[in-house]
């Protein structure tokens, strides 16, 4: 088995040792590759004795909440309004929001579309989009965390050096002024601080998450004090001294209260040199620092490896962090517009402590949670860089990171992470790395909305995210929004940026190991090739591009091979078929699933009259009538074509040839137009996902049942028939623990994420009329067991309309029933008894469609 592949040997029922059914010998067992008791594949990490560590609210909502705010909520909001005004303020946290809540419903599609390891962001545009794209991005995404981690220690140490430190020109005996500031002593006042944020990760993600707790509370705090500060603090004046090159400059600001003076003087940007950096301040770069506190939104999808359930605790806690932060800084915003004038919001960006009842709060409050929010990123990165290691895309290059502690924490990833962040600190001011960082991770952000829209238009079956608040739509408004705030923050940074993934991209295609995860290119591929044959209509064939259509028939392509080189090259790029083919295929197009009518002697009727295309009566006259082109219909007194032994031998190849095989019978009375148009009432779907022949294996859910719950999964989710309604049965004897039996199908499905109803059906006294419950005693079960030809000879037929009452005694009649459709006989002579026996079981079921399945189509995993 290839990683956490689909389902097989999933146990359904717990059956006791009093109940359990005898073994049948001899009896016709699925050759599914598997043993008679085969089913499903439950992935290895379910089975895992280990649990996670992290719920939602630790291991989501917390590390996103502080990713969010970490310095922009104290440090940035007074410099976004002071520069850009607050009309442009929340035009800004609109259009970011915007981004980052297509970006969200992306992640939360992708992650509730099956189990996800460790890696976050990475794993799923991974098992995504492919390991080219997938190992590419991880490494952009490595980067943006690397950066990020280097921009909060930063932002923690302008903090520090403006509390404490000492500037030129500035009294060295100042209370409270006593670290020396420069440039490598900034250096080295970040060094201290991320090794503090190395000792807690390197301790592993408990640690983390008690840690992260404590700073929530803090800065939780801080903010409600912040903001009754706005309402209690009187009109003050506070002031400034900042330096330009060695020249101290002192200003005066003022806090006003709220008037509508100052509101008004703030609505309207004032755009002008950042006093940190002396660069003149623009819309985009502005932007660009503002930004940064809405690029955490991953910090709980990096945690995923971490967490108890993370297609559960993803989307939640992720949705719960955005909404919740963009509240914030709109009322941030609001309220510092209304409050405090121009020149104490753009040279003072610590302004908030200064306005506060107790002004170190605030200074608690920037510290914790800029140190949160470093601890976050560089443990994300670690992640980030454990899980490339893992898949092996780059190598040995990656095997040292590949190690990890008893507890599970990838040390020798942290240290790497810690190395790299570590020589980024070199650039030595926040407003400097913004951009860079802000230009990373909407590269990010919009690889993730990338992989949700090729999920959703290669229209692979097994893609239904129990998330459904999602489309093609959003994908493409967040692919968009982020491509063009790359370029205009910077063109220069968006296009190196862009080259870089390319070239990461062509190096991992061409020199990492062939991956099983599925290939996103296969599914669209296979998406666009079925939808262009399709569209070939030969109504529309002109002489002028005729090519030939070769169909070369030979005795033996051993001994032809001249003749067939020849004729490939004489096609031109048209058909060619060769003739001797056992059995063949077109590409990826090959069918995988039989589909035949029912063999059974109902009176064929020529509904191709009905059809305007097939009718001269109805023809418009200006389209061809195709009617001439078929065949007549067959008379009811006439042969068939083909005897019963024949029908059921096709049905015998077909599984042998690892085809899926689908009976449909009564679809003469499958009235689509009058389903889909009725206003009232349900339209149902009905299931039965157990072998009926075999009652004695009902303690399994086998490969065929799989199969059969895919093909009706995916009857539901064509946009048509969304309104049906899944209702899946299950039989029961009593005695048997129906809560737990549900319970497990339940689990199942979800697994699956497949919508049904479980109706639970008790058949005591339909079970009691199978040859293996009339045995009598041991003689004759072993009697019965070495008779030939097989037992299913002794299914009787008062058992077989005992189940086809049962079916029809269930109340609403569906649109369409899905039935197990079990393997026929080994023994020849036994085909017309097998065809016998279907048709009394499904006799007057209306539309039923008999199914058995011997591929395994269904997986839990991403």
């Amino acid at each position: 088995m290839t990683e956490k592949t689909p389902l097989l040997h999933y146990r359904l029922f717990s059956v006791s040792e009093d109940h359990q059914p005898p073994p049948v010998v001899g009896d016709n067992v699925p050759d599914d590759g598997v043993t008679g008791t085969a089913a499903a594949t439950v992935p290895t990490h379910s089975r895992r004795t280990q649990p996670k560590k992290l719920s939602t609210f630790f291991g989501v909502v917390i590390p996103t909440l502080l990713s969010m705010f970490s310095v922009v909520v104290f440090l940035r909001v007074g410099f976004v309004v002071g520069q850009a005004g607050l009309y442009q303020a929340i035009a800004m946290f609109i259009v970011a929001y915007v981004i980052i809540s297509m970006t969200v419903l992306s992640v939360c599609a992708i992650s509730t579309n099956g189990a996800l390891d460790a890696g976050g962001a990475y794993y799923m545009i991974s098992r995504a989009l492919g390991p080219e794209f997938g190992g590419s991005i991880g490494i952009m995404f490595f980067f943006a965390n690397i950066c990020g981690c280097a921009l909060y220690v930063l932002g923690l140490v302008e903090s520090i050096v403006e509390m404490f430190g000492l500037q030129p020109g500035r009294n060295a005996w100042a209370p409270g002024h006593v670290l020396p500031s420069s440039y490598w002593y900034d250096f080295l006042y970040g060094t201290v601080i991320l090794l503090i944020c190395l000792l807690v990760c390197l301790v592993g993600a408990n640690i983390y998450a008690k840690a992260t707790f404590i700073i929530f509370v803090i800065v939780s705090s801080v903010l409600l004090i912040v903001f009754i500060s706005f309402f209690v603090v009187k009109e003050m004046s506070v002031p400034i001294t900042y330096y330009e090159g060695n020249v101290t400059i002192m200003v005066n600001g003022t806090f006003t209260g709220f008037k509508y003076t100052t509101l008004k003087d703030n609505l309207s940007p004032q755009y002008g040199i950042d006093y940190t950096t002396g660069v003149m301040m623009t819309f985009t770069s502005v932007f660009a620092v503002m930004f940064n506190g809405c690029t955490g939104i991953m910090a709980g999808s990096n945690m995923s490896g971490d967490l108890k359930n993370p297609s559960y605790s993803i989307p939640r806690g992720t949705i719960t962090a955005v909404i919740f932060t963009y509240i914030i800084y709109n009322l941030l915003c609001i309220l510092t517009a209304c409050t405090c004038d121009r020149v104490l919001l753009k040279k003072d960006y610590g302004f908030l402590g200064d306005i506060n009842l107790w002004h170190p709060l605030v200074t608690i409050g920037v510290y914790s949670s800029t140190l949160s929010a470093a601890m976050s990123a560089l443990i994300g990165a670690s992640r980030i860089l454990y899980a490339l290691a893992k898949d092996d895309l780059f190598g040995v290059l990656l095997i040292p990171a590949k190690k990890t502690s008893k507890s599970g924490n990838p040390w020798v990833a942290v240290l790497f992470s810690w190395i790299l962040v570590q020589f980024v600190l070199f650039a030595g001011k926040l407003n400097t790395i913004a951009g860079i960082v802000t230009i990373f991770f909407l590269l990010v952000y919009a690889a993730v909305d990338l992989a949700c829209l090729a999920l959703e238009w290669a229209s692979a079956p097994n893609f239904r995210p129990t998330f459904r608040y999602f489309t093609w739509h959003t994908c493409i408004l967040g692919i968009i929004g982020c491509v063009v705030m790359m370029f205009l923050i910077n063109p220069i940074y968006a296009s190196a940026s862009i080259a870089f993934m390319l070239i990461l991209l062509l190096v991992i295609h061409y020199l990492s190991p062939n991956s099983s995860w599925g290939y996103i290119s296969q599914a669209l591929i296979f998406h666009q090739v079925r939808k262009y044959l399709l569209m070939l209509d030969v109504r529309k064939e002109h002489v002028k591009f005729w090519r030939p259509q070769v169909l070369l028939m030979v005795t033996n392509p051993r001994t032809s091979i001249p003749l067939i080189n020849f004729m490939n090259d004489l096609k031109k790029s048209g058909l060619y078929v060769l003739g001797h083919v056992e059995l063949g295929d077109l590409g990826g197009m090959r069918p995988n699933t039989l589909v035949l009518g029912f063999y059974d002697n109902c009176r064929p009727d020529d509904l191709l009259k009905q059809e305007p295309a097939f009718n001269t009566s109805i023809s418009d006259g200006d389209s061809p009538v195709m009617l001439p082109n078929f065949p007549p219909v067959r008379a009811t007194c006439a042969s068939k074509c083909l005897s019963s032994e024949e029908y059921v031998s096709i049905i015998q190849d077909a599984m042998k040839m690892l085809k899926n095989v689908v009976l449909a019978r009564y679809f003469s009375k499958f009235d689509r137009k009058e389903l889909l148009s009725r206003k009232c009432g349900d339209i149902f779907v009905d299931v039965w996902p157990l072998n009926l022949m075999r009652p004695d294996s009902t303690s399994y859910v086998d490969t065929s049942s799989l199969f059969l719950l895919q093909m009706a999964c995916v009857f539901n989710m064509v946009h048509t028939w969304k309104r049906a309604k899944l209702r899946l049965f299950i039989c029961v004897e009593s005695g048997m623990k129906v809560e737990v039996q549900e319970g497990k199908l339940q689990q199942l499905l979800k697994e699956l994420r497949i919508k049904a109803t479980i109706q639970t059906v008790t058949w005591d006294s339909v079970v009691s009329l199978h040859w293996h419950k009339t045995l009598s005693s041991k003689q004759d079960e072993d009697s019965i067991f070495s008779s030939f030809p097989t037992n299913s000879m002794m299914i009787s037929d008062q058992y077989l309309q005992a189940v086809n009452q049962m079916i029809l005694g269930q109340s609403s009649k569906p649109a369409v029933r899905f039935l197990y459709l079990p393997r026929p006989p080994a023994d020849t002579t036994m085909y017309e008894r097998y065809l016998q026996q279907l048709d009394i079981m499904t006799k007057d079921l209306g539309p039923t469609l008999l199914i058995h399945g011997v591929s395994a189509v269904t997986s839990t995993d991403l």
